[in-house]
């Protein structure tokens, strides 16, 4: 394997700060990232340009959005990121899986960055899931991150032709909301240009009161940094 195929990464980037830092932790441990975005029919697709914007900002190589459909309408759904389910407001931790949990959707974003990823022949994928401060998704534990490493070492003709080894890279895994603000700050990473709200108004501005958006309010308060984030209305910040 060229020493380019080796430092080359498809990096998964929602437009959201897990993922930002991401994008640079890859950078700064040199790969040149090819960034991977999808249009999944979510209801908050505002994060699409604020997947663009960190892509330019980190200076990825390219940055590509992939279309597909994940909610009721292309016959997949039951989520409230993808249908009309109300998106939780009230902060509650009962420790099940909330509705924001869109069937399948790592394993999904995975596999296809993983086909790109061959396709370009790289063989690291970074994806900036978190099983500390996260929303409890099943998709996010380091479990399920091995699990698919294994399977994408299984079906590829890469790895069965002795190319590579597919690495999964998941740096933020147990790292919590604040940890993870400051290493991005450390790194130059602006979060003004990151959205993560659930429930946006229609000019992008967060609600404050999703799920998401407290984790994110909480993260900078804990990091003792002030949060950028343009609210819709007080919210929970």
């Amino acid at each position: 394997m060229t020493d380019t195929a080796r430092k080359t990464a498809v990096v998964l980037v929602s437009g959201g700060l897990d993922s930002a830092t991401t994008l640079a932790i890859a950078r700064r441990e040199g790969y040149t990232s090819h960034a991977l975005s999808f249009d999944y029919s979510q209801r908050h697709r505002y994060e699409l340009g604020a997947a663009r914007r960190v892509a330019e900002a980190m200076g990825a190589a390219c940055h590509r959005v992939v279309k597909i459909d994940l909610s009721a309408s292309g016959g997949f759904g039951r989520s409230a990121l993808t249908d009309e389910i109300a998106v939780p407001t009230g902060g509650e931790n009962t420790g099940g899986i909330p509705p924001t949990y869109v069937p399948a959707r790592n394993t999904i974003f995975l596999s296809l960055a993983l086909g790109y990823a061959e396709v370009i022949g790289s063989f690291d994928i970074f994806i900036g899931v978190n099983a500390v401060d996260y929303s409890g998704y099943p998709d996010c534990r380091e479990e399920f991150v091995k699990a698919f490493e294994a399977v994408a070492n299984l079906a590829t003709a890469a790895a069965d032709r002795d190319r590579g080894r597919f690495t999964i890279h998941a740096p933020l895994m147990w790292l919590t909301k604040a940890q993870i603000i400051r290493r991005g700050v450390q790194m130059g990473v602006d979060y003004s240009l990151t959205h993560s709200c659930y429930d946006p108004a229609e000019d992008g501005a967060a609600c404050g009161r999703c799920d998401s958006c407290r984790l994110r309010a909480a993260g900078f308060r804990s990091a003792g940094l002030p949060d950028p984030t343009r609210y819709a209305r007080s919210g929970n910040r």
